[in-house]
């Protein structure tokens, strides 16, 4: 976060007042979080973990205390559960069973796949119950650091005001989503970071059929990969397809079937299809169509029960 935005935050945060935090679970989001947060002027209280090796991590990043969950949780106003999404659940049932409950508190947890309201352990609960989602990848901790000023995060639940501040002293960017379609969203972050990954190594595999192999392989199709990334964020969508789909060759299509093993084929078939759809798309906006037998020709080859040559 450069010196100008900094002093944006500061003046808001004197306006909204300095926040008193605490962390559950030192994982890589959390100690990221406490840091930038104190940072800006918001005061860490403390932190709870299982893990003394996480815990001695969170301290080499920022010194506090290691608190119990009965010191942590009533001297805080917001408390950031950043655990496993698996274990978030039972924080918040833990909290509930040991009466640490403080009223007009926020519950916050960073889970993209769970809604805000799996903290609810009970409909009485006087508490804001909230989610920040950083849709972002981060590595370790110094990644984390480097990259969460402009990160994108998805936020709901019950004070999404006060989530936008957070996400805003963090130099992020803040989206509000639907509580009820929080699992979609969460697909659309798998479909763009993980399946990113899976394709790159479905490239490579088939560069390997060709003579390229392994690292040379990777290697070779990175810079491809970051100019459509580049071309994604120029252009945008669906302008920056390019390709045999986007141009309309029957032929290449109908070789790179031929030649595709049978177990790669629906893959590719997949794939294709909504590559034609967002073809149509991007002549839509040029104001023509794909030629009518042209198209067709591409919806057949692309279904997956058509039956192909193995050469």
């Amino acid at each position: 976060m450069d010196k100008s935005a900094r002093r944006n935050v500061n003046l808001e945060l004197k306006r909204r007042g300095e926040m008193k935090f605490g962390i559950i679970g030192a994982g890589i989001v959390g100690t990221a979080l406490a840091v930038r947060l104190e940072e800006v002027g918001h005061e860490c209280i403390g932190v709870h973990t299982r893990s003394d090796r996480s815990y001695q991590r969170f301290r080499s990043y920022l010194n506090k205390d290691h608190l119990s969950l009965e010191e942590l949780v009533p001297a805080v106003e917001s408390l950031f559960i950043t655990t496993q999404d698996g274990v978030i659940r039972s924080i918040a049932e833990t909290l509930s069973v040991r009466a640490l409950i403080k009223s007009g508190q926020s519950w916050i947890h960073c889970s993209g796949s769970l809604p805000s309201n799996i903290l609810r352990v009970e409909e009485s609960l006087p508490v804001s119950c909230l989610s920040l989602h950083p849709l972002q990848a981060f590595a370790s901790v110094e990644n984390a650091l480097a990259i969460i000023s402009g990160t994108h995060f998805g936020i709901e639940g019950d004070n999404e005001e006060l989530g936008e501040g957070i996400v805003k002293d963090l130099g992020g960017i803040p989206h509000r989503i639907l509580p009820d379609q929080k699992t979609l969203y969460h697909a659309g972050a798998v479909v763009a970071s993980n399946y990113l990954v899976v394709l790159a190594s479905l490239a490579v595999e088939l560069f390997a059929e060709a003579g390229i192999q392994g690292e040379e392989a990777l290697a070779s199709l990175l810079p491809l990969m970051r100019g459509t990334l580049f071309n994604l964020e120029q252009v945008g969508l669906p302008q920056a397809l390019t390709g045999p789909i986007a141009r309309g060759d029957v032929q290449v299509i109908q070789g790179h079937l031929n030649h595709l093993s049978p177990r790669l084929v629906e893959i590719y078939q997949s794939l294709g299809s909504k590559a034609l759809e967002l073809g149509e798309s991007k002549k839509a906006l040029q104001g023509i169509t794909y030629p009518l037998e042209e198209f067709e020709l591409l919806k057949s080859l692309l279904r997956k029960s058509v039956q192909l040559n193995d050469n």
